[in-house]
């Protein structure tokens, strides 16, 4: 069902006719077919087979697999987020509408989602103004402007499927520059960068540095890393400063092709993106999927044999997207004790996170802080039947007796068709009906019978009865 979901692919081919300027007829001609059959493929009642879909690539120099990514369930995904907002309460919109309007005009069904982000960032200025008003000192005047930076950098990232080939080369060039030791990757980066760069790295007491890991000063020509950092952080902030010393035009041309719409989203995007260029460095592409696949993806061995922290190796896992040597396609999530996401990726199809508001109840990544250090296990299944497989643990960033370390929990999964490649599925009847019911988040999960709801559905209203009290308060027949 899903192969056949994704050949639909009519609004992409319309497009493509369209931006080229030609009639049904004569792109029909051009690809030896009849224009009846070209205009069924575009109304989307006939699917584009393999064959046609390598004659439009050959013909008009088409990147295929830009072509046939199914970018309209994502779309779709939006859509129901943004009517998921109780501004549309009201509203009639059906699931058909928005799949209906992805499809036939996915830039208008973007523009939607954009202006959705819009009116949500204008929504968290007033906010931020009126907070800013009432006590000055508790709110920072950039604080709404910063997350939607956020927003939009990790869209970016989202529409690369992350993983950037460009920044995978840089990273293993350097191990051929840079003459680098696995063994000692830490020394070998500090012996290069004074080589190279005549740069002196320096591991300073945290009394010198406070809250600051990493600091480049100019002047004296020194890098400095904090004493609080164990190995992996510190190897990882040593290559971050290479990436944006010796790499920035890369970066910044990176950047610029996502025509982003502020100063403050191309400057993050470009730390994110040295960031990623420091995973690449510490965990090289080709030996590093290797040994995720020998290892069955135990998270912790290739924690020890790259020298990497938990979070380093669950990111690392889900850049592994090269053409012809991929990985499994791995979603992840990382949220603090209050349950706000502050890190969300996806390189599974059909597979989408709350992007406004928080996730459900039910996913073990909020249950993970509990069991502080344990890898939890959870086969879960959302509304839609598909089942998914995901491992969570908690996560502790630096800090000491008077700065207290910040906590998190952090999950990585994949549908479960893949998940016997896991270690941690051994056992665990993948096909079994013991799945956890999970959804997106409350305004968007239909199940009526969850008693951890914090919002009822979008189709349904709170129901109110003095003399009935049950453990939900929104169950109840559906408004529309």
């Amino acid at each position: 069902m899903a192969a056949e979901k994704k050949a639909m692919l009519g609004h992409k081919v319309r497009r493509l006719r369209r931006d080229i300027h030609l009639t049904q007829a004569q792109m029909a001609e051009m690809l030896g077919i009849s224009p009846s059959y070209l205009n069924l493929i575009e109304g989307n009642q006939r699917p584009l087979t393999v064959t046609l879909l390598l004659k439009i690539g050959q013909t008009f120099d088409v990147d295929l697999a830009t072509f046939a990514e199914d970018d309209e369930v994502r779309l779709v995904a939006g859509l129901r987020e943004v009517f998921a907002d109780p501004l549309f309460d009201h509203s009639d919109i059906k699931n058909q509408d928005m799949k209906e309007l992805a499809a036939v005009a996915p830039s208008l069904g973007q523009a939607v989602v954009t202006l959705y982000r819009a009116y949500l960032e204008a929504r968290e200025d007033v906010q931020a103004l009126a907070e800013k008003v009432d006590d000055r000192d508790r709110q920072h005047p950039q604080a709404a402007g910063q997350q939607f930076a956020q927003d939009e950098v990790g869209e970016f990232f989202q529409d690369q499927s992350n993983h950037f080939p460009d920044l995978e080369l840089a990273a293993e060039t350097l191990w051929f520059d840079g003459d680098l030791d696995s063994s000692d990757l830490y020394g070998s980066l500090s012996r290069f960068v004074h080589k190279a760069h005549g740069l002196t790295v320096k591991l300073m007491p945290v009394e010198v540095m406070g809250e600051t890991v990493r600091r480049y000063d100019r002047h004296s020509k020194r890098v400095l890393i904090s004493e609080m950092l164990p190995p992996a952080g510190r190897t990882f902030q040593l290559a971050v400063q290479v990436a944006l010393m010796r790499h920035r035009d890369l970066l910044t041309a990176t950047v610029a092709k996502a025509n982003m719409a502020n100063e403050e989203s191309r400057q993050l995007a470009r730390i994110v993106l040295a960031g990623y260029f420091a995973a690449a460095v510490m965990m090289p592409y080709g030996r590093f999927l290797e040994a995720a696949k020998s290892a069955r993806y135990d998270i912790e061995v290739l924690m020890h044999r790259f020298v990497a922290s938990f979070e380093q190796v669950c990111h690392r896992l889900t850049t592994l997207q090269r053409p012809g040597a991929k990985g499994i396609p791995f979603f992840l999530v990382r949220v603090d004790p209050a349950g706000n996401i502050s890190k969300r990726f996806s390189a599974v199809p059909g597979f989408h996170m709350a992007r406004f508001g928080g996730g459900c109840p039910r996913w073990t990544v909020h249950q993970a802080f509990r069991n502080p250090g344990q890898i939890l296990t959870q086969l879960m299944r959302m509304p839609d039947g598909v089942s998914y497989f995901a491992v969570a643990r908690t996560l502790s960033k630096a800090g000491g007796w008077k700065s207290v370390p910040r906590q998190f929990a952090l999950s990585l999964g994949c549908e479960a068709t893949q998940a016997h490649q896991l270690i941690y599925a051994d056992g665990i009847d993948l096909a079994g009906a013991q799945a956890t019911p999970v959804g997106t988040n409350c305004r968007l999960c239909p199940r009526l019978d969850c008693t951890q709801r914090a919002f009822p559905p979008l189709n349904h209203r709170l129901v109110v009865d003095e003399n009935i009290r049950g453990l939900s308060s929104y169950i109840g027949p559906p408004t529309g």
